[in-house]
């Protein structure tokens, strides 16, 4: 049996309580919060966490968080990472006026229902639901018109996913989807996926025999001539050479020079 005034599950989680926040924030009052790190510790209730008015940066990621009542005081919110929970709704957010940046990818956010209560936040530009490299998404992004009903439902915001959607570069962004668009194989039936095509024709790749250069050819028959005239000079030098030592020698006497 569940004691008394607990909920189910909050026994083997954790609850923010004034005590933890303030050994986390280094702050003696709440309300001088305004940034907490919260990430990964747990926490199945916020507890007293609506207590700080002038946080501005909140992380609650990686946490088992099913709902985000307590934030609805926090009028000062600009930041708010809550992705990898257990989140079903985020309607206690239509309340942080000054929300620029929500990441709630990876929780359980089925239907484009449950961004409405998004739509009022007039300086929301920043909105993750999903995160490919850290492998985390909610159903509603399943759907094929996912980007289309976000992009309608918030038209203020400029980065959907990571990705800019208004503003210098959402070109760039536009582009790489409409590639990966035309990429994709057609759904219609009977429609075929045209067959590949060579780069280059048959037998590039193929080894050629060698073929002869009479250049080459010509260039190594007159190396050969030219280096057997040399070895004829050489001789006739060595013959002038010692005629001449003969000529100047006087008779019976040995030449000390060596040729």
């Amino acid at each position: 049996m569940e004691p008394q005034g607990e909920k189910p599950g909050e026994a083997d989680g954790v609850r923010l309580t004034p005590q933890l926040l303030k050994s986390r924030s280094g702050e003696f009052a709440l309300d001088s919060i305004l940034l907490l790190k919260l990430r990964g510790l747990g926490l199945v209730d916020l507890g007293c966490l609506g207590a700080c008015l002038g946080l501005e940066w909140l992380d609650l990621s990686g946490n088992a968080l099913t709902q985000l009542g307590p934030l609805a005081s926090l009028r000062q919110l600009a930041v708010l990472n809550v992705a990898n929970n257990q989140l079903t709704g985020l309607e206690p957010l239509a309340a942080c006026e000054n929300l620029q940046s929500l990441n709630a990818a990876g929780n359980l956010l089925a239907t484009s229902g449950h961004l409405q209560c998004l739509a009022g936040l007039r300086g929301l530009e920043h909105l993750r639901l999903r995160d490919p490299v850290a492998r985390l998404s909610n159903p509603l992004c399943a759907s094929p018109s996912y980007w289309a009903v976000v992009r309608e439902l918030l038209p203020g915001l400029k980065v959907i996913d990571g990705e800019r959607v208004t503003g210098r570069g959402s070109e760039f962004y536009q582009l790489c989807r409409d590639l990966d668009s035309s990429l994709r194989p057609s759904p219609s039936p009977g429609s075929s996926t045209a067959e590949a095509q060579p780069w280059v024709p048959p037998g590039y790749w193929e080894a050629r025999p060698p073929r002869g250069s009479s250049i080459l050819e010509e260039a190594c028959r007159q190396f050969q001539d030219t280096l057997r005239e040399c070895h004829e000079l050489d001789r006739q030098a060595r013959d002038s050479l010692a005629q001449a030592q003969q000529a100047l020698s006087p008779a019976g006497t040995t030449s000390s020079f060596v040729f």
